[in-house]
């Protein structure tokens, strides 16, 4: 029998890492076949871990460590959370995990910590650090809008802009829009919700009104974007795999001095007419590989939402490998049926006889 002993400074410490009716460590306990109780002494608390196989043991200490230095960093841990530890020592990425907890981007103005909560998503903030055009492509709950928010928010508190401008393609500009009542501002509001959602987290309500007034911050459709030059700006283009390949064009020519641009969007989930190119997958195929230009892809293992949303995005995933196989395999059918039509057709026969 294997064992191994790690230290906890303090019990709420263990409370969050145990979590509710210790639900945390059932996880770990199932992933790994390991046995997991907490003890106190003089020193404190020690969670004990024992099972049959050493490096079971092992993954599991590590697992509650790391768990330990979200938690000191008033991380809430979840299933979710507790998921993604797991899959990463699994696949022997435990390193990648080291630091991952202390990268704060912003505070919001509840006073909550914005840090990445998956390697992917650190990559992403990095990159936006980084790069002048960031492409944040990937499915949903990866929080690729709402970290490009956080950093467009922290590099105005630190002056490195003068405004935040956030757009998106109001898809259905058309007779749709126009049932809806009041001004144009109120009929577009319905699609630009979710970037209100975020700066309101960010800023707080009566900061925002009031960035919003002043100018500082800027949310309009996509196509408000044409013939202006945005210099000294954190602008961020949101589902913009509904924008066409002449939209994408046409904002990324908008970038003036001291400007950051990031583009984001889901290819998955494509509201353009049937037959309609995506400007989002024209310009990651065209432009990665440019100098100062990232293209960052998010996976389903960086959804922070509900677990369920991991396993509806797996799903999918597979349902439309399948439909592209089978397709494959028709067509291959198809093709071999073609050249036995015609492997059996007479020598120097007249088709039009």
């Amino acid at each position: 029998m294997e064992q191994k002993t790690v230290r906890i400074e303090n019990t709420e410490i263990t409370a969050r890492i145990f979590g509710s009716f210790d639900a945390n460590v059932r996880m770990i306990e199932n992933s790994f076949g390991v046995q997991i109780y907490n003890r106190s002494d003089d020193d404190g608390d020690a969670v004990m871990i024992s099972g049959e196989s050493a490096e079971g043991v092992r993954m599991a200490a590590d697992a509650v460590k790391y768990l330990g230095d979200m938690a000191r960093y008033n991380e809430t841990l979840n299933d979710q959370q507790v998921g993604y530890v797991i899959d990463m020592l699994k696949d022997g990425k435990e390193n990648e995990l080291s630091g991952l907890e202390q990268d704060c981007i912003c505070i919001t103005a509840k006073g909550k910590p914005i840090k990445a909560k998956t390697v992917g998503q650190k990559h992403y903030v990095r990159a936006i650090s980084k790069n002048t055009v960031v492409f944040g492509v990937g499915p949903a709950g990866t929080g690729k809008t709402f970290l490009a928010v956080a950093m467009a928010v922290k590099a105005l508190r630190e002056k490195q802009v003068s405004r935040i401008i956030l757009t998106r393609p109001a898809i259905e500009a058309g007779e749709k829009l126009g049932f809806l009542p009041g001004d144009l501002q109120s009929k577009i509001d319905p699609y630009l919700r979710p970037l209100y959602d975020a700066l309101f987290e960010m800023m707080g309500a009566e900061n925002y009104q009031r960035h919003i007034e002043k100018g500082i911050i800027e949310i309009a459709p996509l196509a408000y974007m044409r013939g202006r030059t945005l210099d000294d700006s954190f602008i961020i283009l949101d589902e913009a795999q509904n924008s066409t390949p002449e939209q994408m064009k046409m904002f990324l020519t908008r970038l003036g001095f001291n400007s950051k641009a990031v583009i984001t969007g889901d290819l998955t989930q494509t509201d353009l007419p049937s037959g309609q190119k995506s400007g989002l997958a024209t310009a990651v195929r065209i432009l990665e590989g440019i100098e100062d230009i990232s293209v960052h892809h998010f996976t389903d293992r960086d959804v922070v939402r509900h677990k369920l949303v991991q396993s509806i995005i797996r799903a999918y995933e597979k349902y439309d490998k399948e439909r592209a196989e089978s397709r494959s395999e028709s067509r291959y059918r198809a093709d071999r049926q073609i050249k036995n039509t015609r492997a059996k057709r007479p020598e120097g026969g007249d088709r039009n006889e």
